[in-house]
């Protein structure tokens, strides 16, 4: 009886205000009766749950037994309650509940829940823990090096001329590590702190191309490759220097990476014209990446052979640093390899109207 009398209380003005009240919120809230039935709705919990609908039961529209737990200590101790729970199927998500017992002017004893999507927060946590785990490690290296080439010139080899020529040269080596990383580590950040501004300064595609072709031909030729660049007149809306970046990034990596033999002696630049688009391609002919390797070839620190990134001098953050940069610049990067027969390299950049 009184679950009858709730329901019909909150059909009329009761029922029009709370619908009302909970589609002004931005979180999603679903509003349940005492008998665990829904009474509203709003559209951001529907996002969250699709199969959630007025006068069903709870339990058939969300099929989370921590959720559901949460409702009942809820009604039970009339205090409010939360919940956090996982999902696997269809992908994994995280979701928070929020159960808190609320009684309306028509004396209906209903809860409400408030519904959040964590996976988003939960994987930024995860990227900064693994993010400082990995700069510490990829410093403690170099930095352990560096301790023990000292330990040992002061001590053992303070008197060998040869072997410390040998780790004075070696010591230079790791310093530089370290300095490329800090500096990546740095422009990653600067990128980071701007990413919502969009720069706007006309600046020529073209002239990029052919200044990297310069800066890395001497590069290209100590590695026994040869770079090949086509260009049509492209101008953009962004910061030269960044830009200028995402080319030297690519090209070089094409250099030092794609090279493999005298098949794959050649890197290809291409600037072209689509549409509205300034689309920059860099191919080279080398060995590939593996495909379980190409969605995560822009996280940060993430190497596809990590010995032969180190061993090129590499940080492991120059495709995260192109990534970010493109993304400022409101363009696209897409990455296609076949193994045995190279990679490519696509930026996509809006021209500058007009």
């Amino acid at each position: 009886m009184k679950t009858a009398v709730a329901r019909s209380a909150m059909v009329s003005r009761d029922r029009l205000i709370a619908e009302g009240l909970i589609d002004a919120l931005p979180e999603g809230v679903v509003l349940v009766d005492a008998a665990d039935r829904v009474v509203a709705v709003n559209p951001p919990a529907l996002a969250l749950f699709p199969r959630l609908r007025p006068d069903m039961l709870l339990a058939r529209g969300l099929r989370a037994p921590d959720a559901l737990d949460c409702v009942a200590r809820a009604r039970a101790s009339g205090r409010q309650e939360r919940a956090i729970w996982l999902e696997r199927v269809p992908v994994e998500r995280y979701f928070e509940l929020s159960a808190a017992p609320w009684t309306a002017s028509g004396g209906a004893r209903l809860i409400v829940l408030s519904l959040r999507d964590l996976t988003e927060t939960r994987r930024v946590e995860r990227m900064r823990v693994d993010f400082v785990a990995n700069a510490s490690h990829e410093l403690r290296t170099p930095l352990a090096s560096l301790l023990g080439f000292v330990e040992t010139l002061q001590g053992p080899a303070r008197e060998d001329a040869a072997a410390r020529d040998r780790f004075l040269t070696i010591m230079g080596e790791q310093a530089r590590r370290m300095t490329r990383l800090v500096d990546d580590l740095l422009s990653l950040s600067r990128i980071e702190q701007h990413l919502h501004l969009a720069p706007q300064t006309p600046v020529d595609m073209a002239g990029i191309v052919r200044h990297v072709v310069d800066t890395l031909t001497p590069l290209a030729q100590e590695s026994g490759a040869t770079i090949e660049a086509q260009t049509e007149t492209a101008v953009v809306p962004g910061d030269r220097d960044e830009l200028l970046r995402v080319a030297e990034n690519l090209v070089e990596n094409a250099i030092k990476y794609g090279v493999e033999g005298e098949r794959s002696s050649r890197v290809e630049i291409s600037l072209r014209v689509r549409g509205r688009q300034c689309v920059l391609m860099v191919r080279d002919h080398g060995p590939g990446v593996a495909p379980e390797h190409l969605p995560r070839l822009t996280e940060r620190f993430y190497r596809a052979d990590a010995g032969l990134s180190r061993a090129k001098g590499g940080t492991g953050l120059g495709l995260a640093i192109v990534k970010h940069i493109v993304a400022r610049h409101r363009g696209r990067l897409a990455i296609e390899s076949t193994l045995g027969e190279g990679s490519t390299f696509t930026v996509s950049l809006p021209l500058l109207p007009g």
